[in-house]
């Protein structure tokens, strides 16, 4: 019997505190072939064009799966989910350090996507069970900060790794973290009413504010039915869910330039040693950690404040990605640190604008979370596309259009949410006959 009476526990904190890592080591698999790509190109002899494959091709299988797995989390829960879905990147990451060829590589990219691609939809699925409206922006933003903390002080210790074992190594021991950690996972993670340090007052402070507990309706639905066709058919027919999908691939066609090309940009691009370019490529990842903060907080105390959703959750991603434009303005300055102001300005606002999955709870009809998570991230994931198209515009030595080419898709993304996403508030599904 659970404790009714007394202070709340705050075991909620302690599953976002697992998701933070998590997130943490999530970045640091995706990026760390960024960290090495000078040098994989050299040993591997890759042309731009093939870099920009492998730089992409884990977003293929990536937003390919991201349906299927916000389906998997409906059904089997976090605990498995992210369980397997760790331990199997992880595996992924480690075989990387083998490889001898681009199509070896590619594959293994392919397949670090595969498996990454139910992360995001557990993300939120634990926040939305774990937490009540009011707390839900900030949850996301501190898990979120994850993929940018995590990145600003790891890519100095990426590229250490990478100077003492090689980039074979890099990928071994990034990868082993995550093995590590998927077990981890398994052994502390609970869903709030199956959690036994939990008590009655912190599950109804949950249930009353919203958050969607397995012991809720929503959740009795979540987890027992079969995927049917129409529910990927209603979560496709909303205006407003688009506004929210084209602003997810506006967001991480940003995210996808600074995960990927943003090194070997202030290498190749822009002439700055690699070990000088570890540490000043770390500024815009703390930037973006300070934004994606400031965004979250400041939204739900907005919120709690009193004032309109559509004006606490909407504005900090509209305001982020008009800031996100910015990094055009690197194109017409020359001194390094001139360049990597306009970067940060741009990834501060990246960072503003990374609440988005707030909207996935507050729009999606309530037993469609996971599938809308899934649909929001796989639209956001056909981003992939970004780094592909990076390589052919810049294989004549000109980064200029790559540039301008996401300032613009920023400002798209603005327009998405200022035009398409409307009034802040659950989609609610009309009931037919059975």
């Amino acid at each position: 019997m659970k404790t009714t009476t007394g202070k709340p526990t705050r075991i909620r904190f302690r599953m976002l505190a697992l998701v933070f890592i998590s997130v943490v080591i999530n970045y640091m698999d995706r990026s760390n072939i960024s960290v090495a790509a000078a040098a994989i190109t050299e040993d591997l002899a890759l042309t731009p064009v093939q870099l920009g494959m492998i730089f992409s091709a884990f977003g293929w299988s990536y937003a390919a799966l991201q349906i299927p797995g916000g389906i998997l989390v409906d059904r089997f829960g976090p605990r498995i989910m992210y369980t397997l879905t760790l331990i199997t990147w992880s595996m992924a990451t480690v075989l990387q350090g083998f490889m001898k060829g681009f199509a070896g590589l590619f594959g293994l990219r392919l397949l670090l996507g595969a498996c990454e691609a139910p992360a995001y939809p557990v993300n939120n699925r634990v926040v939305t069970s774990w937490f009540p409206d009011n707390e839900r922006a900030s949850a996301i933003a501190v898990y979120t900060s994850g993929q940018f903390l995590g990145l600003a002080f790891l890519t100095p210790v990426l590229v250490s790794l990478q100077y003492y074992l090689g980039w074979q190594g890099l990928f071994i021991v990034t990868g082993a973290v995550g093995i590590i950690w998927g077990v981890v996972w398994y052994r502390l993670y609970r869903d709030p009413a199956d959690h036994t340090k939990v008590n009655e007052v912190e599950l109804a402070h949950i249930e009353k504010g919203g958050g969607k507990t397995n012991r809720t309706v929503v959740d009795q639905r979540t987890g027992q039915q079969a995927f049917r066709w129409s529910d990927l058919k209603e979560v496709l027919s909303h205006r407003k869910l688009w506004g929210i999908y084209l602003g997810q691939f506006a967001v991480n066609s940003t995210l996808w330039f600074f995960l990927t090309w943003f090194p070997t940009y202030l290498v190749k691009y822009r002439g700055l040693s690699f070990i000088r370019s570890g540490v000043l490529a770390s500024v815009p990842f703390l930037a973006a950690f300070a934004g994606l903060l400031l965004s979250g907080f400041l939204s739900d105390g907005l919120l709690k404040k009193g004032v309109s959703p559509n004006i606490a959750r909407k504005s900090p991603v509209i305001i982020g990605l008009i800031l996100s434009m910015s990094i055009i303005g690197a194109n017409y300055v020359d001194s390094p640190a001139l360049i990597i102001l306009f970067m940060s300005i741009a990834f501060f606002g990246n960072g503003f604008a990374s609440i988005t999955w707030v909207f996935v709870s507050a729009l999606a009809p309530k037993h469609l979370i996971g599938l809308t998570g899934g649909v929001f991230n796989f639209m956001g994931g056909l981003a992939l596309i970004i780094p592909i198209v990076i390589g052919y515009l810049v294989k004549d030595g000109n980064f200029t259009p790559a540039l301008i080419l996401i300032g613009s898709i920023a400002c798209s993304g603005a327009c998405s949410y200022i035009f398409l996403v409307g009034k802040v508030e659950n989609i609610e599904i009309r009931k037919t006959g059975n």
